[in-house]
């Protein structure tokens, strides 16, 4: 699934970078109306797991067997899914790829369904089955019709806890995955990332890939995805999500008759191999990657600061900065009107083919940066240079209107990404996983609404002024700054 370039840019990095697994017949036709004044709610398993106190947003509170539900009584489907606090975080070196390789064999049969008879399943309620990987959750979710969601929540429970991992299936998915990995890596966008997290987060679980690599996925072999779950899929790491048509109280006892029996601990005996997902705050390191091949007719090029956390009072601050430096692409219609001034200046000179900024956050940190595409590449020291003016000059001269128009657009993103059960359904797993609890989008409205310029600048004097970054570059870069003069224009006035 591609990933939405939404001024909120969730789905950098808590995505899948491939696409999303999926059981999914031709849909027959059904209106979706979800209403964004809903309530979320929520409960405890009855399996005697605690949930922390939820009151305080930005908290720092770890996720608890809970089930949260969005109820919009007229909408004729939910959809409902398990948000998983464990990616390619959970993994180590030697496992890497473990919690991607899984998702692959999730609907690849279990032991009371085969393949064809889960399949057979989804095709007849007229319903769809997905799946993702990201580096700190895996999610699973079935969108169906209400009288549906009994049959959804047996399904989900069943791979989730029953999945049959065939050595057979396991074979044939090794090329799967090696396949889909050569696609990956044409992918220019995301190769760029994955070697920015890698020297960002140099010989740390968020430096490595969602895939893995190559000699991981041709050795990974059943009893390490079986220690994975063992390690990982437990009811204090799970949150059960539903949103749409279903009330809170029948998703309750669904939750109640298929999910009691989840194990509350880990069950392996060691995790050395599986360390459950690795909490300590990962370092942040000031560097630089480069692959130089002139053969690719562009430069394209991302750099980035340490950003902030899901759970970080900068939160919304940041992707209002973010904001601001903007979105731009030559391809666009409206490219010499945008509001950014970043964007006017590139576009004026002819310095790039697009640039996309973002700020991109994870449990406990975060990447703040923009990524740059030129075919201009004996002009890259231009582009470059003026791109970190722009963010030098975010430390002391912002003026309300640019703040006001960055504010706008990221209230009206946040509305557009919550388009459906299934958008509004990844935005409760999503939050209720990073922070404890869901942020309606009424309040994110009124924190987002209280920003000002000055707010603005405070964050990009303590996050962006002279601040250490990290560079990944791939192609025709052969005119890209020293690192060191990079480094030195982070600091310099506009």
């Amino acid at each position: 699934m591609a990933s939405r370039r939404l001024a909120l840019n969730l789905s950098r990095g808590l995505r899948s970078r491939a696409a999303v697994r999926s059981l999914q017949p031709v849909q027959r036709g059904f209106a979706t109306p979800v209403s964004s004044g809903s309530k979320t709610e929520s409960t405890t398993l009855s399996n005697g797991l605690t949930v922390h106190p939820s009151a305080i947003f930005l908290a720092d509170i770890e996720p608890a067997g809970q089930i949260s539900t969005e109820h919009s009584p007229w909408a004729q489907t939910s959809t409902v899914g398990v948000w998983i606090d464990a990616g390619s975080r959970a993994e180590t070196d030697k496992t890497n790829g473990t919690a991607h390789f899984l998702e692959h064999l999730a609907f690849k049969g279990t032991t009371s369904r085969s393949q064809h008879q889960l399949e057979l399943e989804i095709e007849n309620m007229g319903g769809h089955l997905n799946a993702y990987t990201s580096r700190e959750n895996t999610v699973y979710y079935a969108k169906s019709f209400n009288s549906d969601v009994p049959a959804a929540v047996n399904i989900l429970s069943d791979i989730l806890q029953n999945s049959k991992l065939d050595p057979q299936a396991i074979e044939r998915e090794r090329d799967v995955i090696l396949r889909e990995q050569e696609e990956v890596d044409k992918q220019l966008e995301e190769v760029v990332f994955d070697h920015l997290h890698a020297t960002a987060f140099q010989g740390q679980p968020l430096g490595r890939t969602i895939l893995g690599p190559k000699e991981n996925i041709l050795n990974i072999q059943r009893d390490d995805l079986v220690n994975y779950i063992k390690q990982n899929y437990t009811a204090d790491r799970m949150v059960l999500v539903g949103s749409g048509g279903i009330p809170h109280e029948q998703l309750v006892q669904l939750a109640e008759k298929h999910f009691s029996d989840l194990p509350t601990q880990p069950t392996m005996s060691t995790s050395s191999a599986f360390p459950a997902a690795q909490k300590r705050k990962p370092d942040f390191v000031g560097s630089e990657v480069r692959i130089r091949d002139d053969t690719i007719p562009t430069a394209n090029i991302a750099i980035a600061v340490e950003g902030v956390s899901w759970k970080d009072d900068d939160y919304f601050t940041a992707l209002v900065t973010q904001a601001i430096v903007g979105n731009w692409d030559r391809a666009m219609g409206n490219s010499p009107y945008l509001g950014s001034k970043l964007s006017s200046f590139v576009h004026k000179n002819d310095l790039a083919n697009s640039f996309m900024s973002f700020s991109t956050s994870y449990s406990d940190t975060g990447l703040w940066g923009i990524y740059l595409v030129t075919d201009k590449t004996n002009r890259i020291d231009d582009l470059v240079h003026f791109t970190l003016r722009e963010w030098s000059r975010l430390s002391y001269s912002v003026s309300e209107a640019e703040v006001e128009r960055a504010k706008a657009q990221l209230k009206a993103s946040i509305l557009l990404s919550l388009d459906g059960t299934t958008a509004v359904a990844e935005d409760i797993g999503r939050q209720i996983v990073t922070t404890g609890r869901r942020m309606s989008p009424e309040e994110v409205e009124r924190v987002v609404s209280r920003i000002t310029e000055k707010d603005v600048m405070d964050f990009a004097q303590r996050k962006l002024w002279d601040q250490d970054v990290a560079v990944s570059a791939v192609g025709s870069i052969e005119g890209l700054l020293d690192y060191n003069r990079i480094r030195n224009d982070m600091s310099r006035n506009a």
